[in-house]
């Protein structure tokens, strides 16, 4: 079953500007993070995480950084998601676990980086408690993936996903129970390239789209 928030507004365009994003997150609105499921249990047992948001400035307008993971890896393959990982004992922070998953995963160095704040942390199912780190990038970037943990590195427009008509509530009924969860499929113009963005990574889209339209 698929339903779309028909009534919802888009974020404004003057709002994803870089400096609006800047002032945004310096000075947070008053929000609620959206859940479909309550993984509150999970909180007790949850390993620490981070993954990188980042947010391209194109003077054409602003375009959110994504990869797909490789198809043979053990867990989440082929998914789409946010360059991150486990939070390692020598990481001074879950920032610089972001910062160091994206320089391993694709290349991207941190002194390109601006970090601008962060979003509340999510629990996943699989047992993490993921600090989403939202940073921006200059135009120009070019990505080296590491081959074995990224199948592709692409960039979907914000103003796209920060479209709550491109969010779909997807729900699923498997001998667990039934499964709630969003998605955002997105086709590249002039490309036959079709991704499926769904599950933590559309949430944590949901919850900037929260964030952002407060």
């Amino acid at each position: 079953m698929v339903a779309i928030d028909e009534g919802l507004p888009p974020v404004a365009p003057a709002r994803l500007s870089a400096d609006a994003l800047r002032r945004r997150f310096a000075a947070p609105p008053v929000w609620q993070p959206e859940l479909l499921a309550d993984r509150s249990h999970l909180s007790g047992e949850s390993r620490p995480a981070a993954v990188l948001m980042p947010i391209i400035d194109h003077p054409s307008g602003a375009t959110m950084l994504l990869t797909q993971r490789t198809a043979h890896l053990k867990r989440h393959s082929g998914q789409v998601a946010f360059p991150g990982g486990r939070h390692e004992p020598d990481d001074p922070s879950l920032f610089a676990t972001a910062l160091r998953e994206a320089h391993e995963e694709i290349g991207l160095e941190p002194d390109r980086v601006e970090v601008i704040g962060r979003m509340p942390d999510y629990l996943t199912g699989s047992g993490y408690r993921v600090t989403p780190v939202v940073a921006l990038l200059a135009p120009g970037f070019q990505p080296r993936p590491d081959p074995f943990e990224v199948a592709d590195v692409f960039e979907v427009p914000l103003d796209f996903l920060m479209n709550p008509r491109n969010h779909q509530r997807r729900r699923i009924l498997s001998d667990e129970g039934e499964r709630q969860f969003f998605a955002m499929p997105w086709q590249a113009p002039d490309s036959e390239a079709e991704y499926f963005i769904w599950g933590a990574t559309a949430a944590m889209l949901r919850n900037l789209y929260r964030m952002l339209s407060a």
